[in-house]
């Protein structure tokens, strides 16, 4: 007999045998998604990497199969070399670079776009095999194809992206590209720990005081929105600007004429370093205080429930983010700490998505997986 748990490993019964076998390839199917959402995450990580170290124009063609063999000889390593000696990052950024300085950039950026393809692998042999046994089917099946489908338009957004950089008088990638493509990264992330929640085989759902609210899904749209501005400080390194706190540029709140220079006026959100930099803060703000009033909510509706653990983990994250966001700033973004804020807003995501996902399991349900 296999006993059903609570989603605070609680024993709620047990489920008869020919149950369990599905419970079983419900776990098989969890931990799949598991291994994709943390390939998912280090592809975030090297992808910050790629920016920071300024690598991500190095290879200047899109080759999706035969890219994925590096050069190999020292004739290929020159005609790369080459390739990228003709773009405006090299005759206005690194003029002058040597070949042994090439390969290192060259190395962050194939690096990132081989891990795009063992994602791939890894997503669709496991997703036939479960499908072709039966394991996976009906809405589930439909969920994972259209995680898939993100996963697609990933790489091809990528590579639009890549390109932008690649246009004459360009020495980095377009801003608002960058912020696309990790805020996507970021929905693939959430879709996927969604998924995993649901799968987790609790049996009956225990109803949570006020866990059923907009609370935890406000939550998460407030941690992809911050996403995307921070996709835009990075896009636009306005990091390396303005690098005090609390003050902005000697003020707390910079006047309208410094925010809004940029002519026509909706082109400061995106050009304006000061803008981009000061809508970032902002959402912190508004986030943090969010997730602290959420968590005091729930303490008060429920204290010691399964949902005011959840808030107050989540409340310290927030916290945690914002203050190594600080120090990301105040340092002048080094890598270690553009990284670690970076790869810290991932967490800070997927336990806003768990939250929302088991606040809204609340009942017994048919189908757990999305």
């Amino acid at each position: 007999m296999a006993v059903a748990v609570s989603p605070e490993g609680v024993p709620l019964g047990r489920l008869p045998e020919t149950q369990a076998p599905q419970a079983k390839s419900r776990t098989l199917v969890r931990t799949w998604i598991h291994i994709l959402a943390a390939l998912v995450v280090l592809m975030i990580a090297v992808g910050g990497a790629t920016r920071l170290t300024g690598s991500g124009l190095s290879i200047t063609e899109w080759k999706p199969v035969t890219g994925a063999i590096p050069p190999l000889t020292d004739q290929a390593w020159q005609a790369e070399f080459e390739k990228y000696r003709q773009i405006s990052q090299y005759e206005l950024v690194n003029k002058g670079m040597t070949l042994s300085e090439f390969k290192f950039i060259y190395a962050w950026e194939w690096g990132h776009r081989q891990l795009g393809r063992l994602i791939g692998l890894v997503f669709l042999v496991p997703l036939v095999w479960f499908w072709l046994r039966g394991t996976i089917k009906g809405r589930l099946a439909l969920t994972l194809l259209g995680i898939g489908a993100l996963g697609g338009l990933q790489g091809a957004i990528g590579w639009i992206m890549v390109a932008s950089g690649l246009e004459p008088g360009m020495t980095a990638v377009a801003p608002i590209k960058l912020a696309l493509h990790l805020t996507l990264a970021s929905v693939i992330l959430a879709s996927l720990v969604w998924v995993a929640a649901g799968l987790k085989d609790r049996g009956v759902f225990p109803a949570e005081a006020g866990a059923s609210s907009l609370a935890p899904h406000i939550l998460v749209g407030l941690v992809l929105a911050q996403i995307a501005l921070g996709g835009l400080v990075a896009g636009s390194k306005a990091g390396y600007t303005y690098n005090t706190w609390p003050l902005m540029d000697g003020s707390l709140i910079p006047p309208p004429s410094a925010l809004f220079v940029v002519k026509p006026w909706i082109e400061n959100f995106v050009d304006n370093v000061l803008l981009v930099q000061f809508n970032h803060r902002v959402l912190a703000y508004a986030l943090v205080g969010f997730a602290l009033w959420h968590a005091w909510t729930m303490h008060r509706r429920a204290p010691g429930s399964g949902a005011a653990r959840r808030a107050k983990g989540i409340a310290g994250l927030a916290l945690a983010q914002t203050a190594l966001g600080i120090v990301t700033l105040l340092l002048v973004v080094p890598l270690w700490a553009g990284l670690a804020h970076q790869v810290f807003a991932m967490a800070v995501l997927a336990m806003a998505v768990v939250h929302a996902r088991v606040s809204r399991a609340t009942r017994p349900m048919a189908n757990p997986a999305v």
